[in-house]
């Protein structure tokens, strides 16, 4: 929506990385049967931007499992609305990990 875009039009890279946290905590939480918080992320990178009113499609791979956390792989697509074409715009690693009523650590499993 253009509220979440700059003067030129681009999506705001926050926005973006806000939905891919999304997407891998709903992830992380099916995966552990429970809450699960974000701990980190690795370096984002940006390699095309989105326009107001592309379609975004986002994409998670767990790729390690611990006692108490997880690290998933995530990428954000772009495709402009009236095309079929798709671009990689960027992606990163987040690590999740499940916690108990209390906020503390639980083994996950």
């Amino acid at each position: 929506m253009p509220a979440d875009a700059n003067a030129y039009g681009d999506i705001f890279g926050g926005w973006l990385m806000s939905q891919m946290d999304m997407a891998a905590g709903l992830v992380a939480a099916r995966f552990s049967k429970g809450r699960a918080v974000t701990v980190a992320m690795d370096g984002m990178q940006f390699h095309a931007p989105v326009a107001v009113g592309d379609e975004v499609s986002v994409f998670c791979d767990i790729v390690k499992v611990g006692r108490t956390s997880m690290t998933i792989a995530v990428e954000a697509w772009r495709r402009d609305r009236h095309q079929e074409e798709q671009c990689r715009v960027t992606q990163a690693r987040f690590v999740f990990v499940a916690i108990d009523e209390h906020k503390r650590p639980r083994v996950i499993g």
